[in-house]
């Protein structure tokens, strides 16, 4: 199989299995998927999900979260960890939306990155789910995956975005990057790993991976 084969057999996997991707963090707009997007780091969707309705009732605009202190915010936040980190970051962020942004979440990677704990990923994330802009956010799980598929060689994930970008048609980078998060929980995780239901990596993976 060629690089170009392996790609399609990915894509066309995909695609059968995931033909609907939800975005799997709970959210109404670009602010609440951004805060969102932050409280996930080193956490898990679905222990964000159970949190974000507790912040969003006190609040979920930029202008009410800064009339909350850093402290309030923070004993909202503690289940999803790190908070000390992510409620100044949302506090802080959330100041300069109001300050700069009149409130409102720029479509614009630089800007956003600019923000208090918004990181590359994060920014690419809230530029493809909010905004609809290609970008291709990786994760442990689009990390772990290419690796395994033999389509990126590990070492960092900045060289794994630079590999997707490469190697994926742009119009489905958006689309992808959750069909691949979706397909690494459901069949090749990091634990637990049963190599016999990874079909994709059965067929285009490492061979050293699945002895």
């Amino acid at each position: 199989m060629t690089k170009k084969e392996k790609v399609q057999y990915v894509i066309n996997t995909l695609e059968e299995l995931y033909p609907e991707t939800p975005i799997p963090l709970n959210h109404k707009d670009p602010y609440t998927l951004l805060i969102a997007v932050l409280l996930s780091a080193q956490s898990t969707d679905a222990r964000v999900n159970t949190i974000t309705p507790l912040l969003f009732e006190k609040a979920d605009t930029p202008y009410s979260m800064v009339k909350l202190s850093v402290d309030e915010i923070r004993e909202i936040i503690k289940p999803v960890g790190l908070s000390p980190m992510k409620s100044k970051g949302i506090f802080g962020l959330s100041k300069i939306l109001i300050e700069k942004h009149n409130g409102k979440v720029p479509a614009d990677f630089e800007a956003l990155e600019e923000l208090p704990a918004v990181g590359h990923k994060t920014a690419s994330v809230v530029m493809a789910q909010a905004f609809n802009i290609p970008a291709f956010p990786v994760d442990t799980h689009i990390h772990r995956l290419m690796y395994r598929w033999n389509l990126s060689n590990g070492k960092s994930v900045n060289q794994t975005e630079k590999d997707a970008k490469r190697l994926f048609p742009m119009n489905l980078w958006n689309k992808l990057h959750l069909q691949i998060i979706y397909y690494g929980r459901e069949y090749s995780p990091a634990r637990g790993w049963d190599r016999e239901k990874d079909i994709i990596t059965k067929t285009v993976g490492r061979r050293s991976l699945l002895k």
